[in-house]
């Protein structure tokens, strides 16, 4: 998964990503509504946005990313039917009550140091296998990804893996 900021960004990553998340908090509704239209419109891959229920579904986005601390997924379920709703959580308990309020996929890290969460210890991964064994839905690993690391990410048990810098 990417992790874009952008349509611009996220056009380039579609070649090299299965699904895209646009994140761009600092956008006003309006903006944001434009940049994921012109990735729904032109992208070949399912797209996502972080945390927006509503722009998820003016824009008729695949899904939305639930951070953790946002509105439960259950609360989302209501709002977005059976669009694909993930959640970003950090322990092995917030991804269970995840998994229970049925989400989708899960996206836990930081599994290595992340310039985007600074100052946040990383799980490792120990914890990434550890999460992965306590829930029956894919879990993709996030934070200090390169592709050197793929491959332990997929040794660890995860469906993939979520970036931001390996896809700018």
């Amino acid at each position: 998964m990417a992790i874009v900021s952008s349509a611009a960004a996220g056009l380039r990553a579609a070649y090299r990503a299965t699904v895209i998340q646009l994140r761009a908090p600092a956008l006003s509704t309006s903006a944001l509504e434009r940049e994921l239209n012109t990735l729904v419109a032109s992208a070949s891959v399912p797209i996502l946005v972080s945390s927006r229920c509503d722009v998820a579904i003016a824009c008729a986005a695949a899904g939305v990313n639930l951070p953790e601390g946002d509105i439960s997924v259950a609360e989302a379920r209501i709002l977005v039917g059976r669009r694909l709703i993930g959640r970003s959580v950090h322990s092995a308990g917030s991804a269970q009550a995840a998994e229970h309020d049925g989400a989708d996929y899960i996206i836990f890290g930081p599994v290595w140091e992340s310039a985007s969460h600074p100052g946040t210890a990383p799980a490792g991964l120990a914890a990434l296998a550890d999460i992965v064994g306590s829930v029956g839905i894919p879990v993709l690993a996030i934070g200090g990804v390169t592709m050197e690391r793929v491959a332990e990410v997929l040794a660890s048990g995860a469906a993939g893996y979520a970036a931001i810098r390996l896809f700018e």
